[in-house]
C-alpha cells in the first residue's frame, strides 16, 4: 500500500497525531495502536522522500551554521582552520572551494561531514 496523494497524506499524518497521543515508550510492540501508528510512520516516510526530499546543505550554508553553533566570526573561523578571512568569505559565497588538505581540517574543526565537504 502506498499514499497515492497529499489529501490521503493529510488524513494519515492526522491519524499519526491522534495515535501519538495514546502510544507511549511503554507500549508493547503487539498493541494494535502501536502496530497501526508503525504502518502509518511507514507510509509517511516513503511518501515524504518520494514527495518532500531533503537536499544536502552547501558547504556554506553547514560553515555558516557551525559559525552561529561555536559563536565564530570569519575570523575566527579562518584561525581555526588555517586560512585567511577573504579565503574564508570565498568558502561562504561560493566563489572557491576548499583543497583537500582545508577540507578534511573543517570536516575535523568544525565537526562537518566530509560528505558536505566533498560535495558528495
Amino acid at each position: 500500500m502506498m499514499i497515492k496523494n497529499e489529501r490521503e497524506y493529510k488524513a494519515i499524518t492526522l491519524r499519526i497525531d491522534e495515535l501519538l497521543q495514546v502510544v507511549d515508550d511503554n507500549t508493547p510492540a503487539t498493541n494494535k495502536d502501536y502496530i497501526e501508528l508503525m504502518l502509518l510512520s511507514d507510509l509517511v516516510a516513503d511518501y515524504e522522500d518520494t514527495h518532500y526530499p531533503i537536499a544536502t546543505p552547501s558547504l556554506a550554508d553547514v560553515i555558516k551554521l557551525r559559525m552561529y553553533e561555536m559563536n565564530l566570526t570569519q575570523s575566527g573561523v579562518s584561525e581555526l582552520i588555517g586560512v585567511s578571512p577573504s579565503r574564508v568569505s570565498e568558502y561562504l559565497t561560493g566563489k572557491s572551494e576548499p583543497t583537500l588538505k582545508v577540507a578534511r581540517t573543517i570536516s575535523k574543526k568544525l565537526n562537518i561531514t566530509p560528505d558536505v565537504v566533498l560535495g558528495v
